[in-house]
């Protein structure tokens, strides 16, 4: 620790964010001065999980403390005097049950007792906007005219460099090892692909990407947007999640084969992982994609391209993007097309991780692999297939989750309840809404 505050010092640093998330996976801390390191560490900063969206506490209930993790430290990119840390919540001496990251940690440690661990890669996609004060609308970042099928389009990829490479190398700073970026279908959509690591390091880097994203966006006068869907034409922005287990022992990836008589790539283990996941996808819907809007992303078509690209079925495949669970080119790992950038990754790894090790434990068999472009399947078609739609609303996703036991194994009584109960406050506040497409149907219907 001694080191670590001195390295922090060395490096110009004068505050501490010791920070835990609330359900949705946005940051909350306190800021601390660098003098008041050693306390810090041993959890001296307290807060009233009543105050935070989804944390199941009563006001009058004692108050958590964020227990920093000193391995998760960084000294923020775009603003070096201060240093960030993920934290493990506490409470009357013990960590807390419905933390978020506790969670998480509760199920690796099932994982590990298996003598597995888990890797994983999130596929970081999302709209960089600004706001028009000229018409009030909201606008690319870049200013370049519109194309009906913008994807890779390098025009605009080089137009935003300006942001794109501060963002890019504040990762590589950090080690991250971007290998690409681009453009994508959507007006002012991005995506940044990154080294893959253990779930709760990667977990970990997902919050803190979606603040250094948005952070770098606004220095250039825009803001970056995780909103799964935020043009009703264009495809929407996933978050895809790129799985493997490893051997505790060894480190292999034990996913990896060079005999697979399905043809996909993975090893007889990785099907029952893949399996475990597929038998739960309904409930795990509710956890990575988690708002209103993602069922808007989960649609067969709607794009100006054509197909959304979107997961709409629950099946698994090759390389073949019609599937939700999708086995890439070359094996080794699952991707789970189904997340979207709103989730809370780690609520949403430990659920998708907890799935694959009930498939493990059951010996499950996931079938057969889709090959085929299942989008121009007719409804007989997907029947005799025994293929079934994913959730169509946030509302099916949800009744699924509250419906799963292994959701409330996970989650714990209390963050089960509380996630429950504020996903469908969500949805009925998004029925009462009334909209601008009612107003236009019915405002003047007689």
């Amino acid at each position: 620790m001694r080191h670590l505050k001195d390295h922090l010092a060395e490096n110009g640093v004068k505050y501490i964010l010791p920070s835990y998330v609330d359900m949705h996976g946005a940051s909350k801390s306190k800021m601390v001065p660098i003098a008041h390191f050693d306390r810090m560490m041993n959890g001296s900063e307290l807060c009233t999980g009543a105050a935070l969206d989804g944390i199941p506490q009563d006001i009058s209930d004692e108050e958590v403390a964020s227990h920093p993790d000193a391995n998760s430290c960084i000294i923020q990119p775009w603003q070096p005097d201060v240093a960030w840390m993920a934290s493990d919540l506490w409470c009357e001496g013990k960590p807390f049950e419905p933390c978020s990251r506790n969670i998480l940690n509760r199920v690796l440690k099932q994982a590990d007792d298996l003598g597995y661990g888990l890797n994983l890669g999130i596929e970081a996609e999302f709209f960089a906007l600004k706001h028009d004060e000229q018409n009030g609308q909201v606008v690319p970042l870049s200013n370049r005219p519109h194309l009906q099928k913008p994807a890779y389009d390098v025009p605009r990829l080089s137009d935003n460099l300006f942001w794109l490479d501060e963002l890019v190398s504040a990762m590589n700073a950090l080690d991250w090892d971007v290998y690409s970026f681009d453009h994508e279908d959507g007006i002012g959509q991005f995506e940044i692909d990154f080294d893959y690591s253990d779930a709760l390091t990667m977990s970990d880097r997902y919050v803190f990407f979606r603040r250094m994203a948005n952070e770098i966006a606004r220095k250039h006068g825009g803001f970056a947007s995780f909103m799964p869907k935020p043009y009703p034409n264009f495809a929407g922005s996933g978050a895809h999640f790129n799985l493997s287990l490893f051997s505790k022992k060894s480190g292999e990836n034990l996913f990896e084969t060079d005999n697979d008589p399905r043809g996909c790539g993975i090893s007889p283990l990785g099907y029952q992982f893949l399996a475990g996941i597929l038998k739960h996808l309904p409930a795990i819907s509710a956890v990575v994609a988690p708002t209103v809007n993602s069922y808007k992303r989960l649609i067969l078509k709607g794009s100006t391209s054509g197909f959304t690209w979107a997961p709409v079925y629950c099946s698994y495949g090759n390389n073949n993007r019609t599937n939700t669970l999708r086995i890439p080119s070359g094996g080794g790992r699952v991707e789970l097309r189904l997340a979207d950038p709103m989730c809370n990754p780690y609520l949403a790894s430990a659920f998708v991780l907890a799935a694959g090790l009930e498939g493990i434990r059951d010996n499950l068999d996931p079938g057969e692999p889709h090959f085929e472009n299942l989008y121009t399947k007719s409804q007989q078609e997907l029947d005799n297939l025994g293929v079934k739609w994913l959730p169509r609303t946030l509302i099916e996703a949800v009744d699924a989750f509250a419906e799963n036991p292994l959701a409330k194994s996970v989650f714990g009584d209390a963050m089960f309840d509380s996630w429950v109960s504020f996903k469908r406050d969500e949805w009925f506040s998004y029925l009462n809404h009334v909209s601008d497409w009612e107003r236009d149907r019915y405002l003047t219907f007689f």
